[in-house]
C-alpha cells in the first residue's frame, strides 16, 4: 500500500482528538495561543466542523470551520487549515477540502468562505485554480500583527474567497493563456542576490483588456527570509494592485503556474459574476 492509499481523512469529535488538533496547530505555527479545545467542542457541536487527516493513527493535517452569517445567508466560515511539515507537498490539503465541501453540503451549507495570504501562491494555486473560489475583496492588515514564523515583521493582508460548493467550479481555465499576451501589473526585477523586486505598477488597464496578470513570487517566505525590505515591497505593490481592480470590479480567479524560476501570476478577469464570465 502506498503513502497516499494510507492517509484517512474523517470529522473529530472528541475533545481527545481535538487536543491533538490544538497540539498540531502549536507545531505548525509555533504559536502559543492556539484555538483553545473547549472552543473547538463546542463549535463542531454548533454546526461547525473540525477534520482530520491521519497517517495510521498520526494527525498529519486538520481544517477547522464555524458557521458564519452575513446579515442574510448562513456560510461555512473555513478558518484554519493546517499540515504537519512532514507531510506537505503531498495533496493533503486539496483532500482536506474536498472533504470539508463534501460534510458542509451534508450539512445544508451552500458557500463556504475563507481568507489566506495572496503572496502563498502555493495556497492560491489550491484555492482558486483547483477548487475554484473567487476573490473579490482585499483586506488590508485583516488580522493586525501576528507573531508566528510565517506572519511575523509584514501587516497580515489578506484575500477572501468565496467557494460555492453547490456547483462544481474547479477552473484551470488560465493554464491555456501565454503569458506574454496578457498586460502584466507589476514590473519586477532581480536584486543582487537574485530576488524579485516589485517595481512600477499600472493601474490603467480596466477598459483595455478582459483578463490581467498580477506577478508575485513563487516562494515568498524564502523573499522575507532573506530580504524583508523587498519581503514588504511585494506587500505593498500587490495591494495597491488588487484593491484598485477589485474595487473596479474585477475579480480574482485563478493562479497561473509559469516556467520562470521566482515567480507565479495571479489571473485578474473582469465582469466576474458566480463563476462566469459576463460578455
Amino acid at each position: 500500500m502506498n503513502f497516499q492509499e494510507s492517509i484517512t481523512i474523517r470529522m473529530l469529535y472528541s475533545a481527545e482528538e481535538l487536543t491533538a488538533v490544538k497540539d498540531l496547530e502549536s507545531l505548525i505555527w509555533a504559536d502559543e495561543d492556539p484555538v483553545p479545545v473547549n472552543h473547538s467542542v463546542a463549535v463542531v457541536k454548533n454546526g461547525g466542523m473540525v477534520i482530520g487527516a491521519f497517517s495510521g493513527a498520526r494527525l498529519i493535517g486538520f481544517q477547522y470551520s464555524f458557521p458564519g452569517f452575513d446579515g442574510t445567508n448562513v456560510y461555512l466560515c473555513s478558518h484554519s487549515m493546517g499540515i504537519d511539515p512532514d507531510f506537505r507537498k503531498m495533496g493533503i490539503g486539496e483532500k482536506l477540502k474536498l472533504a470539508q465541501r463534501e460534510e458542509a453540503l451534508k450539512m445544508g451549507y451552500r458557500r463556504i468562505e475563507w481568507t489566506y495570504d495572496p503572496l502563498e501562491t502555493v495556497n492560491g494555486y489550491l484555492n482558486l485554480s483547483k477548487l475554484g473560489g473567487v476573490c473579490t475583496k482585499y483586506i488590508e492588515n485583516c488580522y493586525g500583527e501576528m507573531p508566528d514564523i510565517l506572519n511575523a515583521g509584514l501587516p497580515s493582508d489578506r484575500f477572501l474567497v468565496e467557494w460555492n460548493i453547490a456547483e462544481e467550479t474547479s477552473r484551470l481555465r488560465s493554464e491555456s493563456m501565454v503569458i506574454h499576451e496578457i498586460p502584466h501589473l507589476i514590473d519586477v526585477e532581480e536584486d543582487v542576490e537574485g530576488l524579485p523586486v516589485a517595481k512600477n505598477v499600472y493601474l490603467n488597464y480596466e477598459e483595455k483588456a478582459n483578463f490581467l496578470y498580477v506577478p508575485v513570487p513563487n516562494q515568498f517566505q524564502m523573499i522575507k527570509s532573506k530580504n524583508l525590505e523587498v519581503a514588504l515591497e511585494w506587500r505593498l505593490k500587490t495591494r495597491e494592485v488588487f484593491t484598485h481592480y477589485l474595487s473596479k470590479g474585477w475579480a480574482v480567479t485563478s493562479v497561473k503556474k509559469s516556467d520562470h524560476p521566482t515567480l507565479h501570476h495571479y489571473v485578474l478577469t473582469r465582469n466576474f459574476h458566480n463563476g462566469v464570465k459576463e460578455n
